[in-house]
This record gives C-alpha cells, structure tokens and sequence, in this order.
C-alpha cells in the first residue's frame, strides 16, 4: 500500500496539538487592518481549534498528523 501525502497547504497552516485538536492562526493580520475595528484586530491574534466538523476533512488532508 503506498504512503498517503500530506496536504502541503496544510501543513504550512495547522499544527497537531498534544491531546490530538488541530489549531490554526486567524487570517487577517498581515496588511490592510487600518479599516477594520481593534476589536477585530485583538480577536484575530488568538489561535483557534479547528470546529469538530473539520476534522473528518482534516484527517484525510493530514494523516499523518494524528
């Protein structure tokens, strides 16, 4: 049976934390946040886990990941 590949995007974009939750960074934070709110701007620095909807999509993308 041959390997499976990572999703090179994804690899780029998510990390595995320890307790197996894949966590990602906000888009938004890199040009063009004069127009939006700080509110906006303090909220989109936090990481976030991805919905446990996703993650059906993301073990296909990621399977080595888990």
């Amino acid at each position: 049976m041959p390997k499976m590949k990572t999703h090179s995007g994804a690899k780029k974009r998510f990390k595995v934390t320890g307790t197996g939750k894949v966590k990602y960074k906000k888009p938004g934070q890199r040009h063009l946040m004069t127009g939006d709110s700080g509110n906006q701007n303090r909220k989109s620095r936090k990481s976030v886990i991805v919905a446990d909807t996703d993650m059906k999509a993301m073990k296909k993308i990621m399977p080595y990941g888990f």
